[in-house]
């Protein structure tokens, strides 16, 4: 099957009720909002649509929003934000652990506010939250490989609280937890994702949606996906059952882009293999 490569979606977009948007690489670069998708959404919703962005951010959703309005996404894009944070929260609540040792930036500690739960040293810990490296501009998933030993070793629960491995910060491709829990998973240790690509996270994302439209339930053909990552955008729209636009422009970027293009074979190269294509894909959403 040949995924078709759109120019603009708007036709393709007048088909669902609801948009299931990633964030990261669709919305914004990292840096700034990409103003030719944010105009899309909101010309989606301005034909009665509703745009819920689910991103595997570890902030939870109220901190997420603030910085989607310091790199100028306009609230008149989306409609509801669900984000990896909130998820990690419900998990680390579920969990019923009382100390966490936690890897990740100073500011991502928003998602222990108000839980039960102490920060602690290595040593006291009875749970691993890993929302980001502590320094992903400097240090390697492979730097906490004796430290996440210990964890494995001692049979520590690890929550994951941003499951993609890399992310693109400009034109830089920068670790995320998902690298650490990869390794986590490889040295025997348990992980629970909190985010794309798994149910939890869609989950919170219809649950938005149905809101949105009165308590209506969604119907899961009248749900479209929009996202840059193969492992977790098209992967959670898979399991759910949901229509997929790939982004190319994304984080696949250095595969499937040529000249500014979509170049075909390295779409090809790239959706090869997946049991359930992508409706169309396109450079960057308009």
């Amino acid at each position: 099957m040949t995924v078709p490569v759109l120019k603009q979606a708007g036709a393709l977009l007048a088909r669902y009720d609801v948009l299931i948007s990633d964030v990261w690489g669709v919305v914004h670069d990292g840096l700034w909002a990409l103003e030719p998708a944010c105009a899309a959404l909101a010309a989606f919703r301005e034909r009665g649509g509703a745009v819920v962005l689910l991103s595997n951010a570890p902030g939870p959703s109220d901190h997420v929003a603030r910085l989607l309005d310091a790199k100028r996404v306009p609230r008149t894009a989306w409609d509801s934000l669900v984000t990896s944070g909130d998820v990690t929260r419900a998990l680390i609540a579920e969990s019923h652990h009382k100390r966490a040792y936690h890897i990740g930036w100073a500011s991502d500690r928003a998602v222990f506010e108000g839980l039960d739960v102490e920060l602690v040293d290595e040593a006291r810990a009875d749970l691993v939250v890993a929302t980001e490296l502590n320094d992903y501009r400097t240090e390697t998933p492979e730097q906490y490989r004796p430290l996440l030993s210990r964890f494995a070793a001692r049979g520590l629960p690890f929550v994951c609280g941003n499951p993609d491995l890399v992310v693109h910060v400009g034109e830089d491709l920068l670790p995320c937890a998902g690298s650490l829990a990869t390794i986590y998973e490889e040295l025997g240790g348990s992980v629970a994702w909190a985010g794309k690509p798994y149910r939890p996270a869609y989950d919170l994302a219809l649950a938005a949606a149905a809101g949105l439209r009165g308590g209506r339930p969604v119907e899961a053909e009248k749900v479209l996906v929009i996202g840059d990552a193969v492992r977790t955008d098209l992967a959670g729209a898979r399991l759910m059952g949901f229509d997929s636009l790939f982004v190319a422009g994304g984080i696949h970027r250095e595969e499937t882009m040529r000249g500014g293009e979509v170049d075909p074979a390295g779409l090809a190269r790239v959706l090869d293999g997946l049991p359930v294509q992508p409706v169309a894909a396109m450079a960057a959403l308009a």
